[in-house]
């Protein structure tokens, strides 16, 4: 705790771009109900400010560490807990916060099975989720997954990164997925989950392994309003 205690970090109650708040300082502060302190993992700050798992945690007024540096993610890789309290990536994971009722799971629902089928092998599975109050969709990963920094390190130093396929969590409340819900078109269906799937990928900062095929699918949905 010695050197936990010298630990500065940016923090979503926190405009300022210095490192400034302290895990003690987080902890006099948090929620009374509150017992874990929770921390995101951005490319830089402002992607970690404007990740869309922050948003129920807005929603809520419960703080958020933000995590920006190369090396933050093997750093967390090391920290269990201060003072007692649990350290959570917010981007791993189901959450379990209180006053979030988490969404009833049917194993037959329609437009979940529709996103499935559409996304394959790209994803572990597509869920309902809990974290999202304003965005459409957004990337989930699995518990022991590797996060993007240690991706990105690993192969800038020529190693072997292991596969792993994200959560797709959508937001049952978005106009989008209501609309997505609604649309009979199959090959506009198709396209509309895809456009989903790659934002959900750009918000977490991660590169797109085929840009143009976006951009394609962008236009055709463009065209389709304009006729």
């Amino acid at each position: 705790d010695v050197l936990l205690n010298l630990l500065r970090f940016n923090s979503t109650a926190d405009e300022s771009s210095d490192q400034r708040v302290s895990l003690a300082m987080y902890k006099e502060r948090a929620k009374e109900e509150q017992k874990k302190i929770y921390f995101v993992l951005g490319e830089n700050l402002t992607t970690a400010r404007q990740s869309p798992h922050l948003e129920v945690f807005k929603q809520q007024n419960i703080e958020v560490l933000l995590l920006s540096d190369r090396v933050d993610e093997w750093l967390t890789s090391f920290l269990t807990e201060f003072d007692g309290w649990a350290f959570q990536d917010i981007m791993r994971g189901e959450l379990d916060l209180p006053n979030v009722e988490k969404p009833e799971d049917l194993d037959d629902d329609p437009l979940v099975q529709r996103i499935q089928e559409v996304l394959g092998e790209k994803v572990e599975s597509v869920r309902r989720s809990t974290r999202l109050t304003d965005s459409a969709a957004c990337l989930v990963l699995g518990d022991d997954d590797m996060g993007q920094q240690m991706r990105r390190i690993m192969e800038v130093t020529g190693q072997s990164v292991p596969d792993s396929k994200p959560h797709f969590e959508i937001n049952s409340d978005h106009p989008l997925i209501q609309r997505l819900d609604a649309e009979s078109d199959e090959d506009r269906f198709k396209d509309m989950v895809l456009i989903l799937f790659d934002q959900a990928s750009l918000a977490d900062g991660t590169a797109l392994l085929e840009p143009g095929e976006y951009v394609h699918r962008i236009n055709r949905l463009l065209l389709n309003l304009l006729e």
